[in-house]
């Protein structure tokens, strides 16, 4: 799920305080992100949110969370908006971020 290759590469180019930081604000601009694609999102919006995450996900390493947005984003792009599991896209999310916070040493909750 993780690319721990990458969280390593990028922990080697801006030091572990970095790092943290880096992570810190991952979790607070996806939290958002994430929440308002469980509620109930703006059609329109949200192949625009889906290009966000995925970037996101792909600056931490978090593969496969990015795979399925791209896929996500795509659909949206086409005009299908209502097509994308939303539901996998945020579980995945969710399960991403507390592998990353347990390797982190940080409660889920966090």
């Amino acid at each position: 799920m993780i690319d721990w290759t990458r969280v390593a590469d990028l922990k080697s180019e801006i030091g572990d305080d970095g790092f943290l930081e880096v992570v810190e604000m991952f979790l607070e601009e996806t939290d958002e992100v994430v929440s308002d694609l469980e509620g109930s999102p703006n059609l329109g919006a949200v192949e625009g949110r889906l290009h966000f995450l995925k970037g996101s996900a792909l600056n931490l390493g978090l593969s496969n969370l990015a795979a399925l947005c791209q896929s996500g984003e795509k659909r949206a792009a086409i005009g299908s908006p209502q097509d994308v599991d939303l539901r996998h896209i945020t579980a995945s999310y969710r399960a991403a971020k507390s592998e990353l916070l347990v390797a982190l040493g940080r409660s889920a909750a966090a």
